[in-house]
This record gives C-alpha cells, structure tokens and sequence, in this order.
C-alpha cells in the first residue's frame, strides 16, 4: 500500500503537475490515493508566463501546452485504467502559485499534490520555487513527493513544535490513525534549540504521544526529544533513520517567513527521503485567495 492512503476521507484530490519527470512520484501518490477512497482527480498544469505582447505570450504558452499533452494523457489513461474520475485544467497565469492554489479551492480539494522538484530539477528546494511558493498560500494540506518514492504507509514522523499549527498536524495523524489499519507507527519528534529546553521539547512529544495513544489505541506511539541545529537536519535524519513512509509537518499562513519554526517546513521537504504533508488549518470560504470562491 501507499502512504498517501491514510488519508482515505479525501473526495477531490488536486495534482498539480508541470508534465516533467520530477512530478512522476506525485503522480502515482495521486493515483493510489484516488484508489484507496474514490475519490475524483482533478490535474492542474498551470502555464507560467511573462509579462509581454499577447500573441508573445500565448503562443509560448500553447507550446508549453503542447509539450506536457502527451504527459497529462498519460494520467488520464492511469485513472480511466483505475476507474478513476480525472479533469484535466490547463491554465495560464502570470502568478501560476497563485492559481493552482485558487483552482484547489475552486474545486474543492482536500488534499494538493504535487512534486518537490520542477522542471528546474534544484537539488534542494529553494525560496522561490514553484513548490515552496504554493506551500507559502497556506492550502491545508499538501503533500510533496519527491520523484521516485514507494512507501508503505505503515510509519509516519510527526514534528511537534507546541504551536497551535502543530496541534492540527497531530490532530490530523490521529484521524489517520483512526481511519487507516494500514498505520501502525507514529514518531512524535521534538526539536530542542538548546539542553536547557529538552524537558520541554520532551513534554510536548510526551503529550503528542498521550494524546494519540488515547483516540487511536491501535496506532503505537513513539515519544522523541533530541537537541540541536539546524532542527530540519536533525527531522529528516531521524525520518531516514527511523525509515518512515512520511513526515507530517505544520506550515504557518501566508509567506515563507512564517512557516513552521522559520524556514524549517521548507528545509525539511527538501532534506526528505519521503513524502512530507504540510498541514495549515483549515480556513473558511472568506479565508480562500480571492478568486477562488
């Protein structure tokens, strides 16, 4: 089985793809996903453009176009060959983040795929990519796959910074705990700046644990404090070295600056051997970018 399908409530899944290899991993995360709960696909390849004269402009895009066709064909295939309901959506867009957030909520995603890498192909996730940029808006939740992962969705990492962003993530693991016989191992880790805050860091790990243990007793729990800098090194290492199918992870609002704990949230998608779900609280429909209602 696949990690992704913990989260087997999903109706809508949004995948946004730029047609490239980096999002191949993204693709069958969406796929398996679907699978595990019915639920309908809707592809977002959202065309970015400069600013330029309009025939400029649209025929860069319609090549652009042109050459990922043959790619979301590819996914329509695998979802019809699943049984699988799938809307392909191209758009163009001079803030294409923008967008592929709006068309999320437009149509009423839970869940935004997408891959950790585009066609750039950075080894590192940088501020300013198309996939940290998207991160930024806040969706609440999006999962980054990098472009080769299988996973059993047996072992899941939590970050626990004591935020109230961070208690939706352990919220939404029980829930998956709850729902999903396939998880059976939770690693709550706290990260602690300094000695002096390891008792701290221990207890919210501890409560995290508590907590999960209580709503969903068939999932065991695993309580961890460690100390050090940078924390997004110390995640993905503990993540690698405790061979987890997916890291959870609170992002906080709008702009990378307050995403988890700085830049951490960012850091840890790109230092990741897995999947990682950034989870943000979920917002009203007032509280959707404008143009997405």
């Amino acid at each position: 089985m696949n990690s992704t399908q913990v989260m087997n409530k999903s109706e809508v899944i949004a995948l946004a793809t730029d047609g490239s290899a980096y999002t191949d991993g993204a693709v069958q995360e969406t796929i398996f996903l679907a699978q595990s709960c019915g639920a309908k696909i809707v592809v977002l390849n959202v065309i970015p453009i400069d600013s330029g004269s309009a025939t400029a402009i649209h025929s860069s895009a319609a090549k652009m176009r042109q050459a990922t066709k043959e790619y979301m064909e590819n996914i329509r295939k695998l979802a019809d060959d699943n049984g699988l309901a799938c809307e392909i959506i191209f758009e163009e867009s001079y803030q294409p983040d923008k967008t592929i957030v709006e068309l999320a909520y437009k149509h009423n995603a839970d869940v935004l795929i997408m891959g950790r890498h585009g066609k750039q192909g950075l080894l590192k996730l940088l501020v300013g990519s198309m996939t940290s940029k998207v991160i930024g808006h806040g969706f609440p939740k999006v999962l980054v796959v990098p472009s080769e992962t299988t996973s059993g969705g047996e072992k899941i990492l939590l970050a626990v910074d004591g935020s109230e962003i961070s208690e939706a993530a352990a919220d939404e693991i029980i829930g998956m705990g709850v729902h999903c016989s396939n998880l059976k191992e939770v690693y709550a880790l706290s990260v602690a700046s300094s000695e002096s805050r390891l008792e701290q860091a221990q207890a919210l790990a501890d409560a995290a644990c508590t907590k999960g243990q209580e709503q969903a007793p068939s999932v065991k729990f695993h309580s961890l404090a460690l100390v050090g800098k940078p924390s997004a090194d110390i995640i993905a290492k503990t993540a690698a070295e405790k061979e987890v199918d997916m890291i959870l992870v609170g992002g906080h609002g709008k702009g990378l600056s307050k995403l988890l704990m700085g830049h951490v949230t960012e850091k840890v998608i790109g230092r990741a051997h897995c999947a990682v779900l950034v989870i943000e609280k979920k917002k009203d429909a007032r509280d959707a970018p404008e143009g997405s209602k």
